[in-house]
């Protein structure tokens, strides 16, 4: 069993979704204006950029190397912003999963 957790032990993906008042280009142009912000954060491995088909609904998967990152994340100046930099409409919609293993190294 141990096997399976290899390279994935601790790992933990954060699902966020929110609406935005803001339109998808002026949500991108924020997106980009933080990129460096998220690229510098310790123990971010990987974050996607997504939208959903339904008008107004954007968010990030973001993929942690464990939970204790994704804690010193959610305490910080930028995940406070977040509301603010996007213009949520309502809070958003956080998820928190943990992950067993993963497919590639």
């Amino acid at each position: 069993m141990e096997e399976l957790h290899k390279g994935a032990k601790g790992m933990v993906v954060q699902i966020i979704k929110f609406r935005s008042a803001l339109s998808e280009k002026e949500v991108l142009k924020v997106a980009r204006e933080r990129e460096g912000q998220f690229q510098a954060l310790p123990g971010l491995l990987q974050k996607y950029y997504v939208k959903s088909n339904e008008p107004g609904l954007f968010g990030g998967i973001y993929i942690w190397d464990s939970e204790e990152s994704l804690k010193s994340y959610r305490a910080s100046d930028l995940a406070a912003s977040i509301p603010e930099a996007y213009k949520l409409l309502e809070p958003a919609n956080i998820e928190i999963l943990d992950v067993l293993f993963r497919l590639r190294e």
